[in-house]
């Protein structure tokens, strides 16, 4: 677990509901967007987008989720490798 004050993320569906295979604490951005890109390179690659589809969420101060994004290479299906020249719509 991260240490007290820094945030923590997590992956959900595209329903805001914990995903039923990455629902777990990650501690950087770049470990949830890893997972998600490993995630949708190899299992969820024959899904739909819908059910490929992943959010990223910080936890609050106060406990609440919000979201930060959505990692591009589970929604448009591509090789995540060949996203790596476009900017990633989750990065500030």
């Amino acid at each position: 677990m991260p240490e007290p004050g820094c945030p923590l993320y997590r992956l959900v569906a595209l329903d805001g509901q914990p995903h039923p295979v990455l629902d777990a604490p990650y501690e950087s951005i770049a470990a949830a967007e890893a997972a998600a890109n490993r995630w949708c390179a190899g299992q969820g690659r024959s899904m739909s987008v819908v059910q490929r589809g992943i959010a990223l969420e910080v936890q609050t101060r106060c406990g609440e989720w919000r979201t930060l994004g959505y990692p591009s290479a589970c929604l448009l299906g591509s090789d995540p490798s060949a996203l790596a020249s476009q900017p990633d719509p989750v990065r500030p």
